[in-house]
């Protein structure tokens, strides 16, 4: 019986599981970095800054401990103990300090000029991803940034308006939980699909996407690869590996690789079909995969699990007030079973900064 409970928690919660991002840090850049006017964000909950604060669904983090290394130790929606990935960004181009989410009631004229995110916790670039936990699919994202384009024409006019989206910096950050939730947890998609016909499925979405995005005037993208999705604290207890010595699930982040190398070669070919545009891939599988394998390069003491409760489990509505927590959440990569600390965010964008981001740094 004890089983049976924990799978159905392990799969309300894979919804939220999602790990590909950046954040902004120390970057060692010696070039200053260029202006852009606004950055514009899509994706699940490593980019979500609390859209699903207004969303009826099970999947928030509006309440602690999250958001306690956050400025005024307050909980924002952010699936993490502090910032996240298009924060530290946004700062490190001196754009903002932190990144709006669009629901967020009464946005002011300069939030709506320099940029919001339309991502959302649980989401994918699969419709079905959000099926049931009624978070916002992909598509709608794209939906909702056809309404920004319009609220900012009316705040800047439409030349304007239409030359920040030229400009801006277009993050996008998916498609763990489509693994996670179609296909490696519960086998929905793996009734039609092979493993190769699923990623081409999600590519062929991505892509889709991405041109629905340059047709409406975005020209500055950067779309991040999976992380090692079987390293995730959630998706080993899931394959109950819950004793101390917790492995990663070798085929989970096998499959993960494949995709990054299918993905790293779609986007440049995708490019050079759209003329003007640059679209940027950023592995992040890599850097998290080095933080696990040598751990005391970056100060960690912990990746196998979470710094909220047991670390094995507890995510969102189970990570909450009366959850205890590590001491010390920089010495841990993950902050909940799914999500990395914001120190982890850290040092993946230093990365980014570094090797993702210059080519963009010139005209």
């Amino acid at each position: 019986m004890a089983t049976s409970i924990l799978l159905i928690i392990v799969l309300l919660l894979i919804y939220m599981s999602s790990i590909n991002a950046a954040a902004v840090a120390t970057a060692a850049t010696t070039m200053p970095p260029p202006k852009f006017p606004a950055i514009i964000v899509f994706g699940d909950s490593t980019v979500d800054t609390g859209n699903n604060n207004y969303v009826k669904t099970l999947f928030k983090a509006n309440m602690p401990p999250y958001g306690e290394n956050f400025p005024g130790h307050v909980p924002t929606g952010r699936f993490s103990d502090g910032k996240l990935v298009p924060d530290f960004v946004a700062s490190f181009l001196r754009i903002k300090n932190e990144v709006p989410p669009f629901l967020k009631p009464n946005l002011s004229e300069n939030e709506l000029r320099t940029g919001v995110s339309f991502a959302s916790a649980g989401s994918g670039f699969d419709d079905l991803t959000t099926s049931l936990s009624n978070v916002i699919p992909f598509s709608k994202q794209v939906d909702m940034f056809k309404s920004y384009i319009d609220k900012l024409r009316g705040v800047v006019g439409k030349d304007k308006a239409m030359n920040i989206i030229g400009e801006a910096l277009v993050i996008i950050s998916a498609g763990t939980n489509d693994f996670v939730f179609n296909f490696f947890d519960i086998p929905t998609r793996r009734l039609e699909f092979d493993i190769d016909e699923y990623q081409h499925f999600l590519l062929q979405k991505l892509e889709g996407f991405l041109k629905e995005l340059y047709e409406l005037g975005g020209r500055k993208m950067v779309v991040a690869g999976l992380p090692p999705i079987g390293c995730l604290p959630i998706q080993m207890t899931a394959k109950f590996e819950i004793q101390t010595d917790r492995k990663c699930l070798e085929d989970q982040n096998s499959d993960a690789r494949s995709y990054n190398k299918k993905l790293a070669k779609l986007l440049p070919e995708l490019q050079a079909k759209l003329p003007g545009s640059k679209i940027l891939y950023a592995d992040v599988y890599e850097p998290m995969s080095d933080m696990i394998n040598h751990p005391q390069q970056y100060g960690f003491v912990e990746t196998r699990r979470g710094c909220c409760g047991t670390g094995l489990l507890e995510a969102s509505f189970l990570c909450n007030p009366l959850t205890p927590v590590c001491k010390n959440p920089s010495k841990f990569l993950f902050w909940d079973s799914v999500h990395p600390t914001q120190q982890a965010y850290i040092y993946l964008t230093d990365y980014i900064i570094n090797q993702v981001l210059p080519p963009l740094f010139h005209k």
